[in-house]
């Protein structure tokens, strides 16, 4: 599956689990590294960066940011392999 329709049905599928959630294209130009996407919950926030599988290569900065993040909040590499760990994470994260 291509990463953009992977992240394409993430949307949707983020919107319908959380529901009332923001979900947020960030611009790769803007942060060079920084997740594809952030999610606005209640009072709480989430970054994630999709890949298309457990191998596709991280680019620069990228891990750095998904570690500065989760130590800030939740920060996640997703891709259909571990989708559905990830989301159970952020269910049990925006639970807290």
């Amino acid at each position: 599956m291509l990463e953009s329709k992977f992240q394409r049905e993430l949307k949707k599928e983020l919107s319908e689990r959380f529901d009332g959630c923001i979900v947020l294209n960030n611009d790769a130009n803007f942060l060079q590294g920084f997740p594809d996407l952030t999610i606005l919950y209640h009072n709480k926030w989430a970054v994630l960066e999709c890949k298309q599988s457990p191998d596709s290569p991280y680019r620069p900065n990228q891990k750095f940011y998904l570690k500065l993040l989760d130590a800030m909040s939740f920060a996640r590499s997703i891709n259909p392999d571990n989708k559905e760990e990830v989301l159970n994470e952020l269910q049990r994260a925006f639970s807290s």
